[in-house]
């Protein structure tokens, strides 16, 4: 068997646009220097995707970090999410774009479904026909919440981005989107650090000669989702792409699934907290 352990590998989303498997999301990355090295470091590790929100306050130093890395626009998947508690998704967007320093991102989804899921969405639609967001998707939806969006819809998310782990197996949900062809990308597949020191991810890891956060992370990728680590570190942002080089066995899989606290659930969130 030959794996493929190139950075830059992508999938085809349903609207034949492709996304890298790999990606740096920069949630509580705070925005300034802090940010912009984060980024830089990823692009130089081979990351060419960059996960960023208008809630998170950081769009200025993602942009600024992907003009001051040489690494040319068009290689370089960009992500943002409209914040909810907004009005208009496609001018939020408009704003976005200014603060990246960018006449488009690849990917806008809504961040969270606050006020129902489907209001927002013929502004994410107004958004693409524009030409400002190549690919429109979702975040934090339920199998439910997407159906709803999915039934109104003139062009279908193509994307579902949630809370993802083997702590957090959302089977049913996971295999949902699926089966309508919308791609799942993982979040918090590493328990914001608290996954690390489970005994059988450790044990795992031993037996694969990787380290924890590596097999968390190739878990999430042989469940068929897409992956989005976030670190400020440059040792751990290195770690995180060193992903690809290797395989789970089956036995490992199945113990990592056995640490499900979702009961395999095709919710995305256990509560609401908007």
């Amino acid at each position: 068997m030959t794996i493929n352990t190139d950075r830059d590998q992508r999938r085809t989303l349903a609207d034949g646009n492709q996304m890298p498997v790999l990606g740096l999301g920069v949630w509580q990355a705070p925005d300034g220097a802090e940010c912009e090295q984060a980024v830089r470091w990823a692009l130089e590790a081979g990351y060419r995707h960059i996960d960023t929100a208008q809630a998170y306050g950081n769009e200025e130093s993602v942009g600024r970090a992907l003009r001051a890395s040489g690494v040319p626009r068009e290689a370089v998947f960009v992500t943002t999410k409209f914040y909810p508690g907004g009005e208009d998704s496609a001018l939020e967007l408009e704003h976005s774009l200014r603060r990246l320093g960018l006449d488009y991102v690849d990917l806008y989804i809504v961040h969270w479904p606050q006020g129902g899921p489907t209001w927002a969405w013929p502004g994410m639609e107004l958004a693409a026909r524009r030409g400002h967001a190549r690919s429109i998707g979702v975040s934090n939806f339920s199998l439910g919440e997407l159906d709803e969006v999915l039934r109104i819809a003139e062009t279908r998310p193509v994307s579902n981005q949630v809370q993802f782990s083997a702590f957090e197996y959302r089977r049913a949900l996971v295999e949902g989107c699926r089966e309508r062809d919308v791609a799942v990308t993982a979040y918090s597949s590493l328990g914001t650090g608290q996954h690390l020191d489970d005994p059988t991810v450790a044990a795992v890891a031993a037996r694969n000669g990787r380290t924890p956060a590596q097999v968390l992370l190739r878990w999430c990728l042989q469940r068929d989702t897409l992956i989005i680590p976030k670190s400020t570190h440059r040792e751990r942002i290195e770690e995180n792409a060193a992903v690809l080089d290797f395989e789970l066995s089956s036995e490992d899989l199945a113990e990592l699934d056995a640490l499900d606290r979702t009961g395999g659930t095709d919710q995305a969130r256990p509560d609401a907290w908007w």
